[in-house]
């Protein structure tokens, strides 16, 4: 697992933009809508950042006033094609390209909730079906491991991608993250803040030691265990991708949360 625990940006894409899928759905979602699920405002309100954005180097602030940003509302393709060149061309059929940098604001706030609507994640549905095993009463299911393969490429994808690169690109691109979080109901508070907040709660899941057992009340999979089946949508993803890709994930989280916390970026 070298080079993990590089990419936040990504990796909150990954869990958001399938975590609209925590019932686990065999059908194929409709379109999206272009975004807003504002979320509710948090009760404690803040006057300065808890976890300051790190600071770019001389080089790179100059770098920074040279290319100036676009207003948020014509950000989408400025910020889908920086994502390309961090990630490669593969990305680029996976991003939703409308509201991008809404969806991943508003989907990261809302992975310690219960339910992200389909209309606000910021990637498309994961490739390949979803499949699950019928017990012997034909009312339970056992999740079938084959399924955390579908979650390989972008996880692997987040592993690859270059961590000065990456670093650099979310300092840029930060006043519009503020911006649009803002603008979603938090005038107070700050939205590196809240990305190592929901850093901090993906990294106390636990995923089960037995296989995962799933019941069917209606057209949708839901977790059979009614502890698993009340985390977070975030939370129920990292299950849901198996556990040595949610293991990745929570590597790279760890790592990227140290530097996300250091005032100088170092």
């Amino acid at each position: 697992m070298q080079n993990a625990g590089k990419y936040w940006l990504i990796a909150l894409m990954l869990l958001g933009g399938v975590a609209a899928w925590y019932y686990f759905s065999e059908t194929p979602p409709p379109a999206p809508v272009v975004v807003a699920e504002p979320s509710a405002p948090a009760a404690v309100e803040s006057t300065t950042p808890r976890y300051p954005v790190p600071r770019p180097g001389r080089q790179q602030q100059g770098e920074r006033e040279l290319m100036p940003l676009p207003p948020l509302d014509d950000s989408d393709s400025y910020f889908a094609l920086a994502l390309i060149d961090l990630l490669g061309g593969d990305i680029d059929t996976q991003l939703v390209k409308t509201g991008l940098i809404e969806r991943i604001v508003t989907t990261t706030d809302n992975l310690t909730r219960s339910h992200i609507a389909e209309r606000i994640r910021p990637l498309r549905a994961v490739p390949g079906t979803f499949l699950a095993d019928a017990e012997e009463d034909e009312e339970s299911y056992t999740l079938d491991p084959a399924n955390f393969a579908r979650y390989e490429f972008l996880v692997a994808m987040l592993e690859r991608a270059d961590i000065e690169q990456l670093v650099d690109t979310y300092r840029r691109f930060y006043p519009l993250f503020q911006e649009a979080y803002v603008n979603q109901g938090y005038p107070d508070l700050y939205f590196n803040d809240r990305v190592v907040e929901v850093i901090d709660h993906l990294l106390e899941t636990a995923g089960p030691d037995d296989p995962i057992r799933l019941i069917r009340p209606h057209v949708s999979y839901e977790f059979a265990d009614p502890n698993l089946e009340s985390l977070s949508s975030g939370q129920k993803m990292l299950l849901r991708m198996g556990p040595e890709n949610a293991a990745r994930v929570q590597q790279f989280l760890s790592t990227l949360r140290s530097q996300l916390v250091a005032p100088d970026g170092t």
